[in-house]
């Protein structure tokens, strides 16, 4: 069963809801900054133990000291979804303990 994709003003509430997220074209991106290569290499681990526990993935790009996301769902025909949100909230629940900013 397709995930159903979102309207713009949907969107647009989830995302008051994620300080740091926006809408980059179809898809919700984030980057976040940390202090390390090391330290950004760990959440870009953990972001994919939380995507696998989801089965929905984004693409994730691992930087000296950042690491971005940009997330939409190909089961929706690259829309947005409420699953792009809930991975989103995950991530942002986890941050902090990486210390990203």
């Amino acid at each position: 069963m397709a995930t159903e994709p979102l309207s713009q003003k949907e969107i647009e509430d989830r995302l008051t809801e994620l300080p740091g997220w926006s809408l980059d074209g179809a898809k919700i991106t984030r980057t976040y900054r940390l202090g390390s290569h090391f330290a950004a290499t760990a959440l870009v681990v953990h972001i994919a133990q939380t995507q696998e526990e989801l089965n929905h993935h984004s693409d994730l790009t691992l930087g000296y000291n950042t690491v971005a996301l940009a997330v939409n769902s190909h089961d929706a025909g690259g829309a947005v979804t409420e699953k792009d949100f809930e991975l989103a909230r995950r991530v942002e629940a986890l941050a902090p303990g990486h210390q990203a900013s």
